[in-house]
Formats: structure tokens, sequence, C-alpha cells
């Protein structure tokens, strides 16, 4: 496998990672991104939510500086890794991502002596369920979560009854379009409609991908693990905004609250991850912490590497 220049520009490449035939046509892949110039034994891995992928320069110059060789990785369907004839951001096992996981930590741990994973939004959940299942193997040192996706945000009826029908019609009809994201959140964000962040929109449109039977059948379940309990062996850091905002309408706080989930899922479901975990909330952050508005966006960075600091030798 070769290393070809990324979209993010000069000091950036992007790695294919093929993967294992699924059933669909052409064969899935994931991409490996990586910030060139750190010459570091310490590496973070970050692994993007829901109608996501990386494209957080601003962050991983932050960490480089700090000392951190920076990897990031677009799952398969998802950014970089969309190809034509396979649905995006559609899975129907969450448990599925660990292979492209598995196959980054290995290129990582191969160079490096410290690894660091961190998760957003739905990635947290992936990446909390991956280190649960690998808890043991020493691959990673600490795991980072950035508005983690830990459980549904919505009504009783949603929560329960919706999730009771999902069991079902995800196993029946799992490519069924069931939902999908509001606009407001990213409107704000984007350069393009008067937000801070340049992104490319067919990799993240505003209006997002469809949400699927089985995709958010896949999510239930996750969430159904977490509130079981997890057995993370290694320093848990989630990081979260201090409040959150309503996600179906445009308000003036769409990036300085929590526009997606609900902070008070995250902080009650926090313990459940582990034996080691520290909760942080962020004053005026945004759902994804890293593209918060200044200064929570530094605040942000700087309660990561405290804590990295402190808790890795």
């Amino acid at each position: 496998m070769t290393d070809d220049a990324d979209v993010l520009g000069p000091g950036w490449t992007a790695r294919t990672l093929p993967l294992r035939p699924d059933g669909g046509t052409p064969d899935p892949v994931a991409t490996l991104v990586h910030r060139e110039g750190t010459d570091s034994r310490r590496a973070l891995l970050y692994v993007h939510g829901f109608v996501d992928y990386f494209f957080h320069t601003q962050f991983a110059d932050a960490l480089g500086a700090h000392g951190y060789d920076v990897y990031a990785l677009d799952l398969r369907d998802y950014g970089r890794s969309i190809r034509d004839g396979r649905p995006p951001n559609y899975i129907t096992d969450l448990g599925t991502y660990a292979e492209e996981i598995d196959a980054a930590i290995r290129i990582i741990r191969a160079e490096h002596d410290e690894v660091v994973l961190l998760g957003h939004s739905m990635g947290g959940m992936v990446t909390s369920l991956w280190a649960d299942a690998r808890r043991g193997e020493g691959l990673i040192d600490a795991l980072v979560l950035n508005s983690p996706w830990l459980d549904l945000r919505g009504s009783w009826f949603e929560r329960t009854v919706f999730t009771a029908v999902l069991r079902g019609v995800g196993r029946i009809a799992p490519r069924l379009v069931v939902g999908k994201i509001g606009p407001f959140y990213g409107r704000a964000l984007h350069e393009g409609t008067g937000g801070e962040w340049s992104y490319d929109l067919a990799w993240k449109p505003l209006d997002g991908f469809p949400a699927r039977a089985g995709f958010a059948r896949a999510v239930r379940r996750g969430h159904a693990r977490v509130a079981r309990g997890l057995a993370v062996d290694v320093p848990v850091l989630l990081l979260a905004s201090d409040a959150s905002g309503p996600d179906d309408v445009w308000h003036d706080a769409l990036v300085t609250t929590d526009s997606v989930l609900e902070v008070a899922d995250m902080k009650r479901l926090a313990p459940n991850l582990g034996p080691d975990v520290t909760f942080v909330e962020i004053p005026g952050g945004a759902h994804d912490l890293a593209l918060s508005p200044a200064p929570a966006r530094d605040t942000y960075v700087a309660e990561v590497l405290a804590f990295l600091d402190a808790r890795l030798p």
C-alpha cells in the first residue's frame, strides 16, 4: 500500500485500505489520512462521526505541535472512502468497522510506542465498542471521546416504541430510509452558509445522507451495549459541551451548544464505559468540539492535551 497526496494539501497523505468483500459492489475500502512532518513515537488516530469525514487540520496542527503524530480514519462509505454503487454512511453492524480500525492501529503501532484513539459522535460510540472488544490486547493507551453518541436523542416514544419497531424493520428492510439529520447545524458550520469552516459538501452535505433502518438498528444495538456497561481498560476522557440546544430549528446557539445530541445522556452514561473515565464540559462548545468558536475550541484542545500529559507516561 502506498500513500498518496491528500485533498487537505501539502503535508497530508492518504492511504487506501482494501477491506473484505461484504456483498456490495465495488468492495469496501477505508482511508487512513496522515499529517506528515512529526517525528514522534506518540500517535493519535481520529475517527469521525455520522455524515462526516476528517478535515480538522487546525486540531491536528495543535496536536502535532504538542508532539503527536496525527492520523485519521475515514471509515468505509464515508468521506474519502465513498464509492459509486455503495450507499454512503450505511452499515448494519457497527462491529464491522473493527476491520478498518484494526488495520489502522496495526500500521500506526508498527511505528509508535503510544497510541491514543479519538472518536467523535458516532465515532465515539464505535471506538468505545471497539476498545471494549479489544481490552487486554494493549493496542491503545487512552481513549478520547468528543461528544460521543451514547444514546438516542428524542422523546420516550422514539427511545422505546420506535426502537422496538426498528428491530424488526431494520432486519427485514435494512435499506428503508427512516430519517435524516437536520440541515441547521451544518449550515452554521460551513463557510458557504455563514460558518467558519471549509469542507467538501459532497462528503458532508448540509442535508446529510439518508439514515436507513439497518443503520438505525445497529446504532440502537450499540446504545444498548453501552447501557449494559462496557469495560474499557485504558483511561477514557469524555468531553462535551456544557449545554444542548434544539436540533430541528435555526437558533443563535447552534455552534455554542450541542445542537445534535443530549449532553445529559453523555454525562449519565460516561461511567458505563469503564472503570477510569473522566468527564469534562467545554463551555460554549459545539457538537464537534474541535469546530467550536474560539475560545471553546482552544479549551477543548487544552483539556485533551492536559489529560494525555497527566495520564500517559
